[in-house]
Protein backbone atom coordinates (compact mmCIF):
# COMPACT_ATOMS: atom_id res chain seq x y z
CA UNK A 1 0.00 0.00 0.00
CA UNK A 2 1.52 3.61 -0.89
CA UNK A 3 2.43 5.88 2.06
CA UNK A 4 -0.34 8.67 2.45
CA UNK A 5 2.29 12.00 2.74
CA UNK A 6 1.10 14.67 5.14
CA UNK A 7 1.90 18.30 4.79
CA UNK A 8 4.87 18.92 6.69
CA UNK A 9 4.21 20.69 10.17
CA UNK A 10 7.33 21.85 11.08
CA UNK A 11 8.57 23.51 7.77
CA UNK A 12 9.31 26.78 8.94
CA UNK A 13 12.45 28.67 11.25
CA UNK A 14 11.65 31.56 14.05
CA UNK A 15 10.04 32.07 16.95
CA UNK A 16 6.27 30.85 17.83
CA UNK A 17 4.78 31.37 21.35
CA UNK A 18 3.09 28.05 22.40
CA UNK A 19 -0.47 29.78 22.39
CA UNK A 20 -0.25 30.18 18.43
CA UNK A 21 1.42 27.12 17.71
CA UNK A 22 -1.81 25.70 15.91
CA UNK A 23 -1.33 28.37 13.52
CA UNK A 24 2.39 27.87 12.83
CA UNK A 25 1.05 24.66 11.81
CA UNK A 26 -1.41 25.82 9.48
CA UNK A 27 1.44 27.90 8.13
CA UNK A 28 3.77 25.30 7.25
CA UNK A 29 0.88 23.01 5.87
CA UNK A 30 -0.10 25.77 3.69
CA UNK A 31 3.72 26.41 2.36
CA UNK A 32 5.21 23.04 2.33
CA UNK A 33 5.45 21.38 -0.91
CA UNK A 34 5.70 25.23 -2.38
CA UNK A 35 8.73 26.02 -1.03
CA UNK A 36 10.75 25.36 -4.20
CA UNK A 37 8.74 27.70 -5.70
CA UNK A 38 9.22 30.85 -3.61
CA UNK A 39 9.00 31.34 0.16
CA UNK A 40 6.71 33.03 3.07
CA UNK A 41 6.88 34.99 6.62
CA UNK A 42 4.21 35.51 8.92
CA UNK A 43 4.49 37.99 11.77
CA UNK A 44 1.55 38.08 14.80
CA UNK A 45 0.84 40.93 17.88
CA UNK A 46 -0.82 39.76 20.57
CA UNK A 47 -1.65 42.23 23.21
CA UNK A 48 1.51 44.08 22.34
CA UNK A 49 3.51 41.16 22.24
CA UNK A 50 5.09 39.72 19.27
CA UNK A 51 3.44 35.72 19.60
CA UNK A 52 4.35 34.02 15.52
CA UNK A 53 7.60 35.64 13.86
CA UNK A 54 8.41 32.84 11.74
CA UNK A 55 9.37 31.83 7.78
CA UNK A 56 9.97 29.05 5.27
CA UNK A 57 10.74 28.41 1.55
CA UNK A 58 13.10 30.16 -1.29
CA UNK A 59 13.92 33.86 -1.51
CA UNK A 60 15.43 33.05 -5.10
CA UNK A 61 17.20 30.37 -7.05
CA UNK A 62 20.01 30.31 -5.02
CA UNK A 63 19.20 31.76 -1.44
CA UNK A 64 17.14 30.48 1.04
CA UNK A 65 14.45 33.17 2.86
CA UNK A 66 15.51 34.59 5.91
CA UNK A 67 14.40 36.91 8.89
CA UNK A 68 15.86 40.03 6.99
CA UNK A 69 13.89 39.13 3.69
CA UNK A 70 12.17 41.95 2.04
CA UNK A 71 8.50 41.01 0.10
CA UNK A 72 6.99 42.92 -2.39
CA UNK A 73 3.17 43.16 -1.15
CA UNK A 74 1.58 45.11 -3.92
CA UNK A 75 -1.51 47.23 -2.54
CA UNK A 76 -0.83 45.79 1.37
CA UNK A 77 1.11 49.14 1.03
CA UNK A 78 -1.83 51.10 0.68
CA UNK A 79 -2.44 50.54 4.26
CA UNK A 80 0.88 51.71 5.20
CA UNK A 81 0.57 54.82 3.47
CA UNK A 82 -2.88 55.72 4.99
CA UNK A 83 -1.57 54.69 8.41
CA UNK A 84 1.31 57.35 7.36
CA UNK A 85 -1.54 59.77 6.36
CA UNK A 86 -3.31 59.13 9.57
CA UNK A 87 -0.20 60.09 11.66
CA UNK A 88 0.20 63.62 9.59
CA UNK A 89 -3.46 64.15 10.54
CA UNK A 90 -2.36 63.66 14.08
CA UNK A 91 0.42 65.84 13.91
CA UNK A 92 -2.20 69.03 12.56
CA UNK A 93 -0.39 68.58 8.81
CA UNK A 94 -3.90 68.08 7.01
CA UNK A 95 -7.30 67.08 7.82
CA UNK A 96 -9.63 65.04 6.15
CA UNK A 97 -12.02 67.47 4.67
CA UNK A 98 -10.03 70.47 3.58
CA UNK A 99 -10.10 70.75 -0.04
CA UNK A 100 -6.89 69.35 -1.41
CA UNK A 101 -6.34 72.34 -3.43
CA UNK A 102 -5.43 74.78 -0.33
CA UNK A 103 -2.32 72.24 0.34
CA UNK A 104 -1.88 71.06 -3.74
CA UNK A 105 -2.81 74.38 -5.79
CA UNK A 106 -2.37 72.81 -9.22
CA UNK A 107 -4.62 69.91 -8.90
CA UNK A 108 -7.66 71.83 -8.84
CA UNK A 109 -7.90 71.44 -12.63
CA UNK A 110 -11.20 69.23 -13.97
CA UNK A 111 -13.21 69.41 -11.77
CA UNK A 112 -11.33 68.14 -8.72
CA UNK A 113 -11.34 71.54 -6.55
CA UNK A 114 -13.48 70.11 -4.20
CA UNK A 115 -11.77 66.97 -3.39
CA UNK A 116 -10.58 65.87 -0.35
CA UNK A 117 -8.11 63.31 1.60
CA UNK A 118 -11.50 61.84 2.45
CA UNK A 119 -12.70 60.84 -0.90
CA UNK A 120 -9.33 59.36 -2.22
CA UNK A 121 -8.92 57.63 1.24
CA UNK A 122 -12.52 55.87 0.94
CA UNK A 123 -12.07 55.54 -3.30
CA UNK A 124 -14.77 58.14 -3.92
CA UNK A 125 -12.62 60.48 -5.66
CA UNK A 126 -13.56 59.10 -9.21
CA UNK A 127 -9.85 59.05 -9.64
CA UNK A 128 -9.27 55.54 -10.65
CA UNK A 129 -8.54 54.84 -14.19
CA UNK A 130 -4.77 54.61 -14.77
CA UNK A 131 -5.48 53.25 -18.43
CA UNK A 132 -6.22 56.27 -20.13
CA UNK A 133 -4.03 58.88 -18.56
CA UNK A 134 -0.83 57.51 -19.50
CA UNK A 135 0.66 55.91 -22.71
CA UNK A 136 2.78 53.26 -20.91
CA UNK A 137 3.48 51.41 -17.56
CA UNK A 138 6.85 52.74 -17.65
CA UNK A 139 5.89 56.03 -17.05
CA UNK A 140 4.77 54.77 -13.46
CA UNK A 141 8.34 54.77 -12.07
CA UNK A 142 8.57 58.62 -12.72
CA UNK A 143 6.83 60.14 -9.49
CA UNK A 144 7.09 63.43 -10.03
CA UNK A 145 5.53 62.84 -13.52
CA UNK A 146 2.53 61.14 -12.19
CA UNK A 147 1.79 63.64 -9.70
CA UNK A 148 1.50 65.98 -12.98
CA UNK A 149 -0.82 63.47 -15.00
CA UNK A 150 -3.11 63.13 -11.95
CA UNK A 151 -3.25 67.25 -11.74
CA UNK A 152 -4.58 66.89 -14.86
CA UNK A 153 -6.79 64.04 -14.64
CA UNK A 154 -10.74 63.94 -14.67
CA UNK A 155 -12.99 62.40 -12.25
CA UNK A 156 -14.73 59.29 -13.87
CA UNK A 157 -18.07 60.26 -11.88
CA UNK A 158 -19.30 63.33 -9.53
CA UNK A 159 -16.89 63.58 -6.52
CA UNK A 160 -18.78 61.34 -3.50
CA UNK A 161 -21.00 60.14 -5.35
CA UNK A 162 -19.68 56.02 -5.99
CA UNK A 163 -16.70 54.45 -4.94
CA UNK A 164 -13.98 53.08 -7.51
CA UNK A 165 -11.22 51.34 -6.09
CA UNK A 166 -7.72 53.13 -7.00
CA UNK A 167 -5.91 50.30 -7.45
CA UNK A 168 -3.03 52.29 -8.74
CA UNK A 169 -3.63 56.05 -8.41
CA UNK A 170 -4.43 55.53 -4.90
CA UNK A 171 -0.07 55.81 -4.14
CA UNK A 172 0.27 59.15 -6.10
CA UNK A 173 -3.09 61.07 -4.86
CA UNK A 174 -2.02 59.95 -0.92
CA UNK A 175 1.37 60.71 -1.38
CA UNK A 176 1.12 64.12 -3.53
CA UNK A 177 -1.27 65.19 -0.96
CA UNK A 178 1.19 64.38 1.87
CA UNK A 179 4.21 65.89 0.19
CA UNK A 180 2.38 69.52 -0.67
CA UNK A 181 1.19 69.58 2.76
CA UNK A 182 4.21 69.16 4.26
CA UNK A 183 6.54 70.25 2.13
CA UNK A 184 8.84 66.98 2.84
CA UNK A 185 9.39 63.94 0.02
CA UNK A 186 7.70 60.96 0.93
CA UNK A 187 10.44 59.10 1.59
CA UNK A 188 11.43 61.56 4.66
CA UNK A 189 8.11 61.45 5.82
CA UNK A 190 8.37 57.48 6.21
CA UNK A 191 11.25 57.43 7.92
CA UNK A 192 10.38 60.52 10.05
CA UNK A 193 7.31 59.03 11.30
CA UNK A 194 6.75 55.28 11.17
CA UNK A 195 10.23 53.90 10.52
CA UNK A 196 12.64 55.78 13.03
CA UNK A 197 10.17 55.94 15.97
CA UNK A 198 8.56 52.10 15.34
CA UNK A 199 11.95 50.90 14.91
CA UNK A 200 11.05 48.88 11.42
CA UNK A 201 13.10 46.37 10.13
CA UNK A 202 12.38 47.24 6.16
CA UNK A 203 9.42 49.79 5.04
CA UNK A 204 9.74 50.86 1.38
CA UNK A 205 8.45 52.70 -1.18
CA UNK A 206 11.06 52.48 -3.68
CA UNK A 207 14.26 50.36 -2.48
CA UNK A 208 17.56 52.19 -2.14
CA UNK A 209 20.36 50.12 -4.14
CA UNK A 210 21.58 48.83 -0.49
CA UNK A 211 18.80 47.20 -0.03
CA UNK A 212 17.98 45.70 -3.26
CA UNK A 213 19.86 42.56 -2.41
CA UNK A 214 17.27 41.55 0.68
CA UNK A 215 14.08 41.46 -1.78
CA UNK A 216 12.70 38.04 -2.50
CA UNK A 217 12.28 37.36 -6.44
CA UNK A 218 10.03 35.68 -7.93
CA UNK A 219 11.39 32.21 -8.95
CA UNK A 220 10.29 31.50 -12.70
CA UNK A 221 11.55 28.10 -13.69
CA UNK A 222 12.49 27.49 -17.33
CA UNK A 223 9.90 26.28 -19.97
CA UNK A 224 10.29 23.69 -22.11
CA UNK A 225 10.54 24.86 -25.97
CA UNK A 226 7.84 23.44 -28.46
CA UNK A 227 9.35 22.32 -31.47
CA UNK A 228 6.25 22.49 -33.84
CA UNK A 229 5.57 25.94 -33.96
CA UNK A 230 1.53 25.34 -34.48
CA UNK A 231 1.60 23.89 -31.20
CA UNK A 232 3.88 26.92 -29.58
CA UNK A 233 1.21 29.08 -31.01
CA UNK A 234 -1.68 27.16 -29.80
CA UNK A 235 -0.52 26.71 -26.36
CA UNK A 236 0.10 30.43 -26.04
CA UNK A 237 -3.48 31.53 -27.35
CA UNK A 238 -4.54 29.40 -24.15
CA UNK A 239 -1.80 30.69 -21.58
CA UNK A 240 -4.50 33.82 -20.46
CA UNK A 241 -7.15 31.66 -18.53
CA UNK A 242 -9.63 33.98 -16.55
CA UNK A 243 -8.58 34.63 -12.77
CA UNK A 244 -10.73 34.16 -9.93
CA UNK A 245 -11.10 37.72 -9.90
CA UNK A 246 -12.45 37.89 -13.90
CA UNK A 247 -14.86 35.41 -12.63
CA UNK A 248 -16.10 37.35 -10.00
CA UNK A 249 -16.15 40.66 -12.12
CA UNK A 250 -18.18 38.68 -14.85
CA UNK A 251 -20.67 37.14 -12.10
CA UNK A 252 -21.55 40.53 -10.16
CA UNK A 253 -22.68 42.14 -13.39
CA UNK A 254 -19.73 44.49 -12.79
CA UNK A 255 -18.24 46.43 -15.88
CA UNK A 256 -15.47 44.86 -17.03
CA UNK A 257 -14.49 47.97 -18.33
CA UNK A 258 -14.00 49.35 -14.81
CA UNK A 259 -12.03 46.73 -13.87
CA UNK A 260 -9.44 47.22 -16.71
CA UNK A 261 -9.07 51.06 -16.98
CA UNK A 262 -8.18 50.93 -12.77
CA UNK A 263 -5.30 47.38 -12.99
CA UNK A 264 -4.50 47.57 -16.19
CA UNK A 265 -2.47 50.11 -17.46
CA UNK A 266 -1.16 49.88 -21.09
CA UNK A 267 2.24 48.71 -21.95
CA UNK A 268 2.49 46.37 -18.62
CA UNK A 269 4.68 44.09 -20.62
CA UNK A 270 7.04 46.36 -20.47
CA UNK A 271 7.24 46.73 -17.41
CA UNK A 272 7.76 44.89 -13.91
CA UNK A 273 7.79 45.41 -10.30
CA UNK A 274 9.85 42.67 -9.46
CA UNK A 275 12.82 44.68 -11.55
CA UNK A 276 15.23 47.21 -10.33
CA UNK A 277 13.86 49.71 -11.98
CA UNK A 278 10.52 48.66 -10.63
CA UNK A 279 11.98 48.22 -7.12
CA UNK A 280 13.18 51.06 -6.78
CA UNK A 281 10.45 53.11 -8.13
CA UNK A 282 7.69 55.31 -5.93
CA UNK A 283 4.49 53.87 -6.32
CA UNK A 284 3.13 53.56 -3.02
CA UNK A 285 -0.48 51.43 -4.65
CA UNK A 286 1.69 48.69 -5.75
CA UNK A 287 5.20 47.94 -4.96
CA UNK A 288 5.54 48.34 -1.17
CA UNK A 289 8.40 46.76 -0.40
CA UNK A 290 8.17 45.49 3.23
CA UNK A 291 9.10 42.31 6.00
CA UNK A 292 6.42 40.52 7.88
CA UNK A 293 7.63 42.27 11.14
CA UNK A 294 7.62 45.35 9.69
CA UNK A 295 3.89 45.16 8.73
CA UNK A 296 2.64 43.69 11.45
CA UNK A 297 4.12 46.10 14.05
CA UNK A 298 2.89 49.28 12.11
CA UNK A 299 -0.81 47.06 12.11
CA UNK A 300 0.09 46.44 16.43
CA UNK A 301 0.29 49.97 17.00
CA UNK A 302 -2.90 50.37 15.12
CA UNK A 303 -4.77 47.60 17.40
CA UNK A 304 -3.42 49.54 20.34
CA UNK A 305 -5.23 52.59 18.40
CA UNK A 306 -2.90 54.21 17.53
CA UNK A 307 0.10 53.94 20.20
CA UNK A 308 3.26 52.06 20.85
CA UNK A 309 5.44 51.99 23.53
CA UNK A 310 3.76 54.90 25.40
CA UNK A 311 3.93 57.21 22.40
CA UNK A 312 1.18 58.27 20.82
CA UNK A 313 0.81 58.52 16.93
CA UNK A 314 -2.69 58.51 16.37
CA UNK A 315 -4.69 60.63 18.73
CA UNK A 316 -7.93 59.05 20.41
CA UNK A 317 -10.54 61.62 18.02
CA UNK A 318 -8.65 60.66 14.40
CA UNK A 319 -8.40 56.84 15.20
CA UNK A 320 -12.26 57.00 15.79
CA UNK A 321 -12.69 58.74 12.37
CA UNK A 322 -10.10 56.31 10.54
CA UNK A 323 -11.74 53.30 11.37
CA UNK A 324 -15.17 53.90 10.48
CA UNK A 325 -17.07 52.37 7.52
CA UNK A 326 -17.01 55.46 5.19
CA UNK A 327 -19.58 53.54 2.68
CA UNK A 328 -21.58 50.12 2.42
CA UNK A 329 -22.21 50.70 -1.67
CA UNK A 330 -21.03 48.29 -4.51
CA UNK A 331 -17.73 49.29 -5.59
CA UNK A 332 -17.52 49.75 -9.59
CA UNK A 333 -14.03 47.36 -9.79
CA UNK A 334 -13.21 45.13 -6.46
CA UNK A 335 -15.85 42.36 -6.71
CA UNK A 336 -16.51 41.70 -3.18
CA UNK A 337 -17.84 43.89 -0.20
CA UNK A 338 -14.88 45.84 0.85
CA UNK A 339 -16.61 47.93 3.90
CA UNK A 340 -14.15 50.86 3.19
CA UNK A 341 -12.96 52.55 5.98
CA UNK A 342 -10.64 55.81 5.45
CA UNK A 343 -7.35 53.74 3.29
CA UNK A 344 -8.32 50.28 4.81
CA UNK A 345 -10.65 47.84 4.33
CA UNK A 346 -12.60 44.82 6.40
CA UNK A 347 -10.79 41.94 7.07
CA UNK A 348 -11.42 39.04 4.99
CA UNK A 349 -11.10 35.23 6.97
CA UNK A 350 -12.95 31.93 6.24
CA UNK A 351 -15.62 32.47 8.76
CA UNK A 352 -14.28 34.11 11.85
CA UNK A 353 -15.63 38.12 12.27
CA UNK A 354 -13.46 41.08 13.28
CA UNK A 355 -16.08 43.63 13.60
CA UNK A 356 -13.28 46.14 14.44
CA UNK A 357 -10.93 45.05 12.24
CA UNK A 358 -9.23 46.88 8.93
CA UNK A 359 -6.30 46.34 7.01
CA UNK A 360 -5.53 45.97 3.43
CA UNK A 361 -4.33 42.80 0.78
CA UNK A 362 -2.11 42.87 -2.15
CA UNK A 363 -2.57 41.72 -5.58
CA UNK A 364 0.04 38.54 -4.82
CA UNK A 365 -2.02 37.66 -1.93
CA UNK A 366 0.39 39.26 0.37
CA UNK A 367 -1.86 41.14 3.98
CA UNK A 368 -1.54 42.83 6.92
CA UNK A 369 -4.70 43.81 9.10
CA UNK A 370 -5.39 44.54 12.84
CA UNK A 371 -8.57 44.06 15.20
CA UNK A 372 -8.32 46.37 17.93
CA UNK A 373 -11.39 44.08 19.93
CA UNK A 374 -8.79 41.34 20.31
CA UNK A 375 -5.47 43.43 20.29
CA UNK A 376 -4.04 41.40 17.40
CA UNK A 377 -1.99 41.95 14.33
CA UNK A 378 -1.08 40.00 11.59
CA UNK A 379 1.04 40.04 8.49
CA UNK A 380 1.61 37.68 5.96
CA UNK A 381 4.71 38.01 3.26
CA UNK A 382 5.64 35.79 0.13
CA UNK A 383 7.20 35.34 -3.03
CA UNK A 384 5.20 33.00 -5.20
CA UNK A 385 3.84 33.42 -8.47
CA UNK A 386 0.18 34.37 -7.42
CA UNK A 387 -2.11 37.05 -8.99
CA UNK A 388 -5.74 38.09 -7.11
CA UNK A 389 -7.14 41.01 -6.50
CA UNK A 390 -9.47 39.62 -3.90
CA UNK A 391 -5.98 37.90 -2.06
CA UNK A 392 -5.78 34.34 -1.54
CA UNK A 393 -7.24 31.56 0.32
CA UNK A 394 -3.74 30.97 1.88
CA UNK A 395 -4.19 34.72 3.83
CA UNK A 396 -7.44 33.25 4.40
CA UNK A 397 -6.80 30.40 6.19
CA UNK A 398 -3.74 31.92 8.04
CA UNK A 399 -6.79 35.39 8.73
CA UNK A 400 -8.83 32.77 10.21
CA UNK A 401 -6.67 30.45 12.54
CA UNK A 402 -4.79 33.39 14.01
CA UNK A 403 -8.32 34.75 14.96
CA UNK A 404 -9.46 31.18 16.06
CA UNK A 405 -6.19 31.15 18.11
CA UNK A 406 -6.76 34.73 20.06
CA UNK A 407 -10.29 34.04 20.48
CA UNK A 408 -9.26 30.44 22.46
CA UNK A 409 -7.37 33.02 24.96
CA UNK A 410 -10.43 35.57 24.91
CA UNK A 411 -13.58 33.29 25.21
CA UNK A 412 -12.09 30.23 26.12
CA UNK A 413 -12.86 28.38 22.91
CA UNK A 414 -11.66 28.92 19.45
CA UNK A 415 -14.82 28.28 17.24
CA UNK A 416 -14.96 28.57 13.34
CA UNK A 417 -17.31 32.08 13.01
Amino acid sequence: MTDIIFANTKNYQGYVDVRFEDLAIQFSRLQDGRCENGGAALTVYFQQEKVIDIYTGQKSLTEQWNEHTLSVCYSTGKGILATLAHILVSEGYLDYDTPIVNYWSEFGENGKQNMTLRHILSHQSGLYDIRNIINSAVEMADWQHMLKVLEKATPRFAIGTDIAYQALTFGWLVGGVLEKATQQPLTVLMQKYLVEPLQLDGVYFGVPNTELNRVARLIQKAIPEQKAEGKSTKNKAKQRKPSFSDKLVELTGQNPQDFLDAMVPKGMRDFSFFSDQGLQAIIPAANGVFTANSLAKVYAMMANKGVWDGKVFIRPEIFAELSQIQSIKRDRVMPIPMKWRLGYHRVISMGKRAKQGFGHIGYNGSGAWCDPQRELSFAYTHNFAIGSITGDYRLWGLTQETLRCADKLLKGSKGWF
